[in-house]
């Protein structure tokens, strides 16, 4: 399977909240147990980001816990985010959006029914004959379903359109469980648009291969579960050790499989789950300082987004470390059930 991206875009919503600021407010607003409130303090005031883009007019939506408010919110900061990320993606590949073929949406903080791609299609102005497929509740891991889904239409119907959007913070959910505490510290909205097609005379890189792993017997450590009529996230500690140890046996086999070494991938991109997440990483691959650079600037200045997150680190790559035509790198994530996903990419035109 082999496709070209043509090109690769982000958006977020417009409220740009500093971690302390999201102190101030959660210190304000909720009467917090002690070690709950040190817990905040620490994450969000010592730890390394800076602060996160949410799907709020204000901070004091924060207060909203009822489904019905959170599915509204979802929708109203959602929708247009989606559509920002795609509308970008068509001009940067200076596509006509008549001609896009496929349209592929995922995203697990939300419940639409017609899904987001029956809005996206008024909003973006899409053909009434565009193929369309919505992915749903596959986590932080979805934006590569989403590319592979995407990328194995394009040969027999043409140019397709792949947009991944989470609005996490619709998903809040207050409580004295270290696990909630995190999850409200690190976790933001972001959208990542990108158009993939046969043609690769113009592209910014080709994928070349996509490899996945499903492991269930480790659903329970990361999930959403529903309590109280509403999302609820589930992280367990384990999670930074499981998800590099996945994320190493897929890119093995992706490796394995097309005859290559690490040492031939010179770019990587991972899903910025976390310090410990990429940390834990690091140490699997036995990474350089500056092998996972681009993720932790991610986190740093988004947060984790949930699945587009590993889009904005290429997006990054892109801009920063300059690849040159012939590059190889490698896209891993891993999200809810346990899943974890590889893609294999080649940079420059015609690559």
């Amino acid at each position: 399977m082999r496709a070209a991206v043509l090109s690769l875009a982000t958006a977020n919503p417009p409220l740009y909240v500093t971690q302390k600021q999201a102190f101030e407010y959660y210190d304000a607003c909720f009467e917090l147990e002690p070690d709950e409130r040190d817990l905040y303090r620490r994450i969000l005031l010592e730890g390394p980001i800076r602060g996160r883009y949410v799907g709020m007019d204000n901070l004091r939506e924060i207060l909203q816990n009822q489904q019905d408010e959170l599915i509204k919110r979802f929708e109203r900061f959602g929708r247009p985010m989606a559509a920002d990320a795609g509308r970008a993606a068509l001009l940067a590949a200076d596509l006509d959006p008549k001609q896009v073929r496929t349209l592929v949406t995922n995203t697990c903080t939300g419940y639409l029914c017609p899904a987001m791609s029956s809005y996206l299609v008024e909003d973006l102005g899409l053909s009434d004959s565009v193929r369309v497929f919505d992915l749903m509740g596959m986590g932080c891991g979805g934006a590569l379903p989403n590319w592979e889904c995407a990328a194995g239409t394009v040969a027999s119907d043409g140019p397709a359109l792949s947009v991944a959007f989470e609005v996490c913070s619709a998903t809040l959910f207050m409580g004295p469980e270290r696990d909630l505490v995190i999850s409200n510290c690190i976790f933001g909205d972001g959208a990542a648009g990108a158009v993939l097609d046969r043609d690769s005379s113009r592209c910014l890189l080709s994928v070349l291969d996509f490899e996945s792993g499903v492991y269930p017997n480790h659903r329970e450590a990361l999930r959403y579960r529903w309590q109280d009529g509403r999302l609820r996230n589930t992280l367990s500690t384990r999670v930074p050790l499981i998800g590099a140890r996945l994320v190493r046996e897929v890119t093995e086999r992706l490796l394995e499989r097309n005859k290559l070494h690490q040492g031939d991938v010179s770019q990587w991109a991972v899903h910025a789950g976390g310090t410990a997440v990429l940390d834990r990483v690091a140490e699997a691959f036995k990474f350089n300082d500056s092998e996972l650079q681009a993720s932790y600037d991610v986190f740093r200045e988004y947060g984790n987004m949930s699945s587009p997150t590993v889009l904005f680190a290429l997006r990054r790559i892109l801009d920063r470390a300059n690849p040159q035509s012939g590059d190889l790198g490698v896209l891993l994530s891993f999200g809810a059930g346990f899943t974890a996903f590889a893609a294999l990419v080649v940079f420059g035109e015609g690559g």
